[in-house]
This record gives structure tokens, sequence and C-alpha cells, in this order.
């Protein structure tokens, strides 16, 4: 994986909403460093979170997701 590929959108989708990556933290009981990796791309959540972002953002998970095609 290289330095600046984005494999997830949940960055933009806060954006979006005006949502924090703090209150998304609290929404799925994570740190906030830990949102944070995953809103810069430098980890990326298990499906299972994921799917609780997703809830918690009430998108469809394929939103959060960068297009392979």
């Amino acid at each position: 994986m290289s330095g600046n590929e984005s494999f997830n959108r949940i960055k933009e989708v806060l954006k979006e909403q005006g949502r924090t990556q703090t209150w998304l933290a609290d929404q799925i009981g994570k740190s906030y460093v830990v949102v944070t990796n995953y809103c810069n791309n430098n980890a990326q959540p298990s499906i299972e979170v994921l799917r609780k972002i997703a809830r918690a953002l009430d998108v469809d998970v394929r939103e959060l997701l960068v297009p392979t095609k």
C-alpha cells in the first residue's frame, strides 16, 4: 500500500455531514486516535467496525469505500 492511497471515504462523509472525528469515535466506541487513523487512511477498520461507522453515519457501507472500478 502506498503512503497516499485512499481505501476509505470516512473523512469525506464526516465532512459532508458536518460531523467530527470525536463524534464518530464516541458513536463507535473507539478512541479519537483510532478514528483519525481511519480518516487519514493510515489504518483501515475491520468490516465489523466499518458497518458500525456506516450505521452511525446512516449511510450504506459502500459509501465509505473508495470504488475499485
